[in-house]
């Protein structure tokens, strides 16, 4: 019997075959290829890498801008009329799609690696460019409809500075990290330590190592005069040194900074340079919101109540007037979104907020819609006796609050015009300047916000703080007596902050949420911010990159650790994988090693390895074919002349000897 031995053996390539059917749909192994990759599909994969790099983008946009999800849901409102938290399908959405794009990204880097022939499948090519396509519709909708948002990007890099210096600290990354992050404006000192007075101890990094064991703040070269005075050790670089406090002395926390501007008439002299002893820089003061921290239905009196509790140091009212001539609050323009009106007076739904007797707007139901449609998923968290209180609160009338903040909070009022046939559209400023005036609430408590007849304004109540919600130079708002300026947080840079700190301009900004974003704004020494979401804000007792040197040494020996097995890992890897190359000729090597070739040489190469495997059977084949040749001789020999038993034992034996067997 002849026994026939497989001229080639296939291995399993499993991963090989996954790598390719997942990309394009080649699972046999006839269908892969080493030739050179088309440049229709170099095309496609270059378009596979800038959907990748938009997708990113978008990706990181939208997660950076959580802290205006809710602007984003009152602009989709007022042009739909549907109130939804969109922010949350747009973010799916968009993780998922760049899962997708970065998977097919990784396919095609490996067969980039492994020398495979790249072939996009057809329904690959049909979802990328569907991705590609919505990406930059949203981004142009972004750009076109929501254009001061992109300015989000630019701050959070600046987060994102600070970060990498933490994770790189050494070489000379503090100067170049640092210069991203706004240094402290004139007339405020430094950065407190972590966890206010007696905590954490907070570290300054040069050149990798720990500079002061001690409590150490950051200062500008503003104080450098005035530092060198106090014996300070200078930080690399020419814009910032380092002031260390000795052990024992206690840097006052944000609650308790001597610095923190005063609750009275002289609230704008806080921005001014100062030559006082550089101790901690104040924390922002925080403003409630008309939202009402996101605990409770907003514009109602328990919003207000709620704001008080967190001690915050003003409130934000946007004031309108009933058709009878009463103030009220309310942010919309209806009644449909905060009321239950359309239950109650279905036909008055759509009817401005305005129009209706204040009678009427006394029946209606300002808090069931928020337990119902949980708006900024917090309704859960609400103990029982402020889930009854949220279900039974009305419509809040200026006076009420007016009562309610009397001697606790500031308030910074906004009017809301009335439509042109309101019968108070004309006085409405003179009924709600009158209202405040006689509920005997302290004039410089309060901000004053409307631009128009404020010479009036200024002669009737001069203890109102002019407060302008238009960016404008400060020469100009000086002369037109304005004392503080309401600003959204992107409007305004660090060198405006100091130009209008140098004019006595106290500067607020809105809408601040996000806890990075807050600590951004404190090291920039911006004075206050305006947030719904002050009941988080308060957890951060300092700018979240401050730590104390034990975490940073931590965080430093695990990403050292990570580093060394990683690197130790591939090694490993890499000498499994060429473990057994002693075994091979030097064809096999040249066969299994990832480079680029002409199918030509490949089949050479193939041929040559078929050959060498079974060279040594060949001999073998050789001589079983002519001892088949001679047994038939033989054969027939022995039936034509029959011989001797001699010698066909002869024969036998030679036979056997030469077949081997």
């Amino acid at each position: 019997m002849v026994r026939h031995q497989p001229l080639q053996y296939y291995e399993p390539q499993l991963c090989l075959s996954c790598l390719t059917g997942i990309y394009g749909c080649r699972w046999k192994r006839y269908q892969r290829s080493h030739d050179d990759t088309t440049p229709w599909e170099r095309l496609w994969f270059l378009l596979l890498t800038l959907t990748f790099g938009l997708t990113l983008t978008w990706l990181y946009f939208w997660w950076e801008v959580h802290n205006d999800y809710d602007e984003f849901n009152w602009y989709l409102y007022n042009r739909t009329g549907y109130w939804s938290d969109w922010s949350v399908p747009i973010l799916m959405t968009t993780a998922a799609a760049f899962t997708y794009v970065a998977g097919l990204q990784v396919l095609a880097l490996c067969h980039i690696a492994v020398g495979q022939q790249m072939n996009l499948h057809w329904l690959h090519k049909m979802g990328l460019v569907a991705i590609l396509v919505a990406t930059v519709v949203a981004m142009s909708a972004v750009a076109q409809l929501w254009e001061d948002e992109w300015e989000v990007l630019l701050i959070s890099l600046q987060r994102q500075a600070v970060r990498t210096l933490i994770t790189r600290g050494s070489g000379h990354s503090w100067e170049p990290a640092v210069s991203l992050v706004p240094s402290c404006t004139q007339g405020h000192s430094a950065i407190p330590a972590h966890g206010g007075p007696g905590r954490h101890h907070c570290a300054l990094l040069d050149r990798g190592r720990t500079v002061c064991p001690r409590r150490a703040i950051l200062l500008p070269d503003g104080h450098s005069r005035y530092l060198l005075h106090r014996g300070v050790c200078p930080l690399p670089g020419p814009s910032h040194h380092l002031l260390s406090l000795h052990h024992g002395e206690k840097g006052p926390g944000p609650q308790t900074c001597p610095h923190r501007p005063p609750r009275g008439p002289h609230d704008e002299e806080t921005s001014h340079p100062t030559e006082t002893l550089p101790c901690c820089l104040p924390c922002p003061l925080p403003w409630g919101s008309p939202p009402g921290l996101k605990l409770a239905p907003e514009h109602t009196l328990m919003s207000f109540r709620k704001a008080l509790e967190q001690k915050l140091y003003g409130l934000q009212a946007d004031v309108t007037i009933s058709l009878d001539g009463v103030p009220f609050l309310m942010h919309d323009a209806t009644l449909r979104r905060t009321t239950n009106v359309e239950e109650e007076f279905p036909e008055l739904a759509h009817r401005p907020a305005s129009m209706l007797n204040w009678t009427l707007l006394q029946r209606l139901n300002a808090g069931q819609w928020f337990l119902k449609t949980d708006p900024f998923w917090t309704a859960s968290s609400l103990s029982p006796s402020d889930h009854r209180e949220a279900q039974n609160q009305s419509i809040c009338s200026l006076m009420e609050l007016l009562e309610l903040a009397k001697g606790n909070a500031t308030l910074l009022l906004n009017l809301r015009d009335p439509p042109r046939e309101h019968p108070y559209r004309g006085s409405f400023l003179n009924v709600t300047l009158e209202a405040v005036l006689h509920s005997g609430f302290p004039q410089h408590q309060v901000l004053w916000l409307p631009n128009r007849q404020r010479p009036f304004v200024q002669k009737v109540a001069p203890g109102f703080q002019q407060t302008s919600g238009s960016k404008e130079a400060a020469a100009s708002l000086r002369r037109g007596h304005i004392q503080r300026l309401n600003l959204r947080y992107t409007q305004v840079s660090r060198q405006e902050l100091r130009d209008y700190a140098s004019w006595n301009l106290s500067v607020n900004l809105y809408t601040v949420n996000a806890p990075w974003l807050f600590s951004l704004l404190w090291c920039a020494g911006v004075p206050s911010v305006t947030s719904d979401n002050s009941h988080t804000l308060s957890q951060v007792p300092s700018p979240l990159w401050i730590m104390p040197p034990d975490e940073y040494c931590l965080m430093w020996v695990t990403a050292d650790l990570i580093s060394f097995i990683l690197i130790v890992g591939i090694f490993v890897l890499q000498k499994w994988r060429l473990g057994g190359i002693r075994s091979y000729n030097p064809e096999q090597i040249m066969l299994s090693a990832a480079v680029h070739r002409t199918s030509r040489d490949v089949s050479i190469m193939k041929e040559k390895l078929i050959f060498s495997e079974i060279s040594d059977g060949m001999e073998v084949s050789d001589e079983l074919s002519v001892c088949s040749d001679n047994s038939y001789d033989t054969y027939a020999n022995s039936t034509t002349s029959p011989t001797g038993p001699q010698g066909s034992g002869s024969r036998a034996t030679t036979l056997t000897d030469r077949s081997g067997r």
